[in-house]
């Protein structure tokens, strides 16, 4: 097997559940280390995170990602053991190997062999790893962009390894994310009995009219990379479980994903006047958990294409669809901000794979990338 493929099976046996990172920046340090890079290993609370870099001059290229997966569940209904590391008929087997241990492992030997031969290379090359990327997110990328920012790094280019393709590798790249605003809110009424409701306040009829005003309002038009922006309810709750009982309240939990044609702010002014315009009486909690991003062109962005058009033979799709990233934190920094990784159709599942022969197509990409922005004769 291939350099990529042995160190991704070395990063899938080690059972890095958010937050643990069980060694894997170690193991990954240890190879950069070798290649001249620096570390700072940064840990905040239970998450370990990596900075490593490799020259102080400017243009800077960060390659980011995260070493921690999500539970595997149930591991008897897997194939094979979620950490084995199994190979069959050339496709990788286990928890991390498409998010996002596969990308990681593409990363480091891509730039194992660019460096090789081009050990005085034009600007810098840094990794950014965090083992809290499927958790709460609170202490892996975001406090390591603070760690840069207090120390006036500045990223010119980031590749994050996250699973952008669909059906081959190179087939979309994904140059910004929506944003994403979470609602928690409770609207009061008064409990009572069903059979007088004159005494009671029923705050599930109270609120119907408003749910139907937020699930039909047209939010904005979109442009021309990102769609509409879209609301969605993901529970509601009330009630005693009797069928005699008016609830006296009732929960509910929303989301919006939203584009760069408003903002968080606007969002929830909109949504309070909505229910202010109905007297209502409520409260209301908000969690916004990422700012859209978008990368519209620029130098990276050229590259990656050109990449992917020479080593695949195609041309890639631009798209910002999906859940939200760690790009959310970097972009703000002023960097231009891309996702390559391979097919997402496994992630989260039982039987998450990729296969063998699409990492390896995957770092001959990311190797490619670096030609094109750190060579002078490709630039």
């Amino acid at each position: 097997m291939s350099p990529t493929i042995e160190l991704a099976i070395d990063l899938i046996r080690r059972p890095s559940i958010t937050p643990q990172d069980q060694g894997c920046q170690a193991l990954l340090a240890e190879r950069l280390q070798a290649l001249g890079f620096e570390h700072q290993h940064l840990r905040f609370a239970d998450v370990d995170n990596l900075w490593s870099r490799r020259g102080q001059a400017a243009p800077l290229l960060v390659f980011a990602g995260h070493t921690d997966v999500v539970p595997t569940g149930p591991e008897t209904t897997w194939r094979y053991p979620p950490f084995a590391a199994h190979v069959e008929e050339g496709v990788l087997y286990g928890r991390g190997a498409a998010d996002m241990k596969g990308s990681l492992a593409a990363m480091l030997t891509a730039c194992e062999r660019f460096i090789a031969r081009h050990p005085q290379h034009e600007g810098s090359i840094a990794f950014l790893l965090t083992s809290d990327e499927e958790g709460p997110a609170t202490h892996g990328t975001v406090k390591v962009i603070e760690y840069l920012q207090a120390r006036h790094e500045q990223m010119d280019w980031c590749v994050v390894g996250e699973p952008s393709s669909s059906q081959k590798v190179g087939d979309a790249v994904k140059n910004g994310r929506r944003g994403s605003l979470n609602g928690y809110l409770t609207i009061h009424g008064v409990q009572g009995h069903i059979a007088y409701p004159h005494l009671a306040e029923n705050p599930i009829h109270l609120f119907a009219p408003v749910m139907q005003a937020l699930c039909t309002q047209h939010w904005d038009e979109g442009n021309a990379f990102f769609p509409p922006t879209g609301f969605q309810i993901s529970n509601i709750n009330a009630g005693t479980g009797a069928t005699n009982v008016i609830p006296g309240d009732v929960q509910l939990v929303f989301n919006f994903r939203y584009c760069t044609e408003v903002t968080h702010t606007q969002l929830q002014h909109r949504v309070e006047q909505l229910l202010d315009e109905q007297g209502l009486k409520y409260s209301l909690e908000w969690n916004h958990s990422g700012s859209p991003f978008l990368t519209p062109g620029g130098a990276l962005l050229e590259a990656t294409q050109a990449a992917i058009t020479e080593v695949c033979g195609f041309d890639t799709e631009l798209s910002t669809s999906g859940g939200t990233s760690d790009g959310r934190f970097i972009a703000p920094t002023g960097a231009q901000v891309l996702e390559l990784g391979p097919l997402n159709a496994t992630i989260h599942k039982v039987d998450e794979c990729v296969k063998v022969a699409d990492l390896d197509l995957l770092s001959a990409i990311y190797e490619n990338i670096l030609e094109r922005l750190l060579t002078s004769h490709s630039s």
